[in-house]
């Protein structure tokens, strides 16, 4: 750091990057009047210098060089939105290792490693910031850290990956089949070639696995996380949760009960009462549980240039804020609880099911029987003909049962006769 001014080091000028050099550029006397500092970007890492960029910036900051970065001495901050986990993970902990702090957007890296991350950090009294790794420009994290610091977060649940809450949006108010409204999505932009992270839950079992370890103070590992994502959603799901009162949503839920945890990311029904019901197309919303304030909800856009761009400078904010204070390595608290996680007797939820059942009197009396035999019992149900022939489709919603009875249950439903077919099988959210 040079008298007033903090050079900052940026690796990546993708999408991010470029937003972050619009900030940091266009708002300067903003921010030097919030931290009493001017910012300066002093060098960029690209893989081609000699690349058309959406942004034009002077030759001179341009670098393919790593270490032009890191072994710089004036360079105070590195701002890391390059992605993947190597080089990136070994470019981080070498700019901790020189004492310079770290600002990163990579949640991929910070869900596989961010508990090493933030050992180092502590260990070199450096910042390590990465509030742009769970929901884009939502300040999810730094609320997490600061304005629960005083309360124990029992339960946070969200919707915390845009492309499968546009994907759901879509089909649930066009009646679109999953396949028709993916390619939609693809073509606009909104998903990638490769949609398997994002439709296959992994993207956000990554941000979850990030929130349960900060709101749980717990080291929780991406492996921890259960995750099943969208792709066996079906138009009839969606409609006949209508029915029922819910909306189809991927939800990610991370419960603490008693310092039992669990963590998951599923579609789940949610009531159309609760507010992540009405989340709609690619927007994000974390709901979170505080035992003295009661239930907060945090929402804005998960993705893009500037929103993601604005929590990056959010954090490069605080950065300076500590080094003009002197206080930089106290903000991330690394995990220090012992993490239980639940059994599946001690996770509880409602459920939705949808089965074809042989159409014959008694049926329903033998099915309500055989779940009582597994401590399963009903709040809904709705009977209707199926393909106009000799079978009945049942749609039920439970009520609060174990994970283990309904995994024992939907096993017993498979050989049972006058069972012809389960179709699905979702968790209900936001159902007392």
């Amino acid at each position: 750091m040079s008298g007033k001014k903090v050079k900052v080091g940026l690796m990546g000028m993708g999408t991010v990057g470029t937003g972050v050099i619009r900030l940091v550029n266009g708002h300067k006397e903003d921010l030097h009047n919030q931290t009493g500092m001017e910012m300066d970007i002093a060098r960029i890492l690209v893989q081609n210098p000699s690349k058309e960029r959406a942004l034009s910036v002077h030759s001179e900051l341009i670098t393919d060089d790593p270490y032009q970065l890191l072994h710089d001495p004036e360079i105070d901050v590195i701002v890391e939105v390059m992605g993947g986990i190597e080089p990136t993970k070994s470019y981080i902990l070498e700019a901790l290792e020189h004492g310079k702090h770290v600002v990163t957007a990579n949640k991929d890296l910070v869900a596989l490693h961010g508990a090493e991350l933030l050992k180092k950090a502590a260990e070199k009294e450096c910042d390590l910031f990465y509030e742009a790794s769970v929901a884009g420009g939502i300040p999810i994290l730094r609320a997490l850290v600061e304005g629960f610091s005083s309360d124990r977060i029992t339960k946070m649940m969200g919707i915390v990956n845009g492309t499968t809450n546009y994907i759901l949006t879509k089909m649930t108010e066009e009646g679109a089949a999953y396949e028709d409204v993916l390619k939609e999505a693809q073509e606009l932009g909104y998903a990638e070639a490769d949609p398997s992270s994002d439709v296959g839950g992994l993207d956000a079992a990554r941000k979850m696995s990030i929130l349960s370890t900060l709101g749980f103070h717990v080291g929780m590992n991406l492996e921890e996380v259960e995750c099943k994502g969208i792709s066996e959603v079906t138009k009839e799901d969606i409609l006949f949760g209508k029915k029922l009162g819910y909306t189809m949503k991927l939800i990610g839920i991370a419960k603490q009960d008693d310092g039992l945890i669990e963590v998951s990311v599923q579609p789940a029904m949610v009531k159309q009462s609760h507010p992540l019901a009405s989340v709609n197309g690619v927007f994000n919303a974390v709901y979170v549980y505080g035992e003295a304030v009661g239930e907060t909800m945090f929402y804005g856009p998960g993705a893009g240039e500037l929103p993601t761009a604005t929590a990056v400078v959010s954090d490069l904010v605080t950065v300076v804020k500590n080094l003009k204070l002197g206080v930089n390595g106290r903000g991330m608290v690394a995990p220090y609880k012992e993490k239980k996680l639940k059994s599946e007797e001690q996770i509880w939820a409602k459920y939705f099911m949808r089965l074809i059942v042989d159409d014959k009197s008694g049926v329903l009396a033998q099915l309500t029987s055989k779940l009582a035999e597994y401590e399963v019992s009903l709040e809904q149900v709705i009977q209707q003909p199926y393909n106009s022939g000799e079978k009945a489709e049942l749609i039920m919603v439970t009520h609060s049962s174990s994970k283990k009875s309904i995994n024992g249950i939907l096993a017993q439903l498979k050989e049972l006769d006058f069972v012809d077919e389960i179709k699905s099988c979702y968790r209900v959210e936001g159902s007392d």
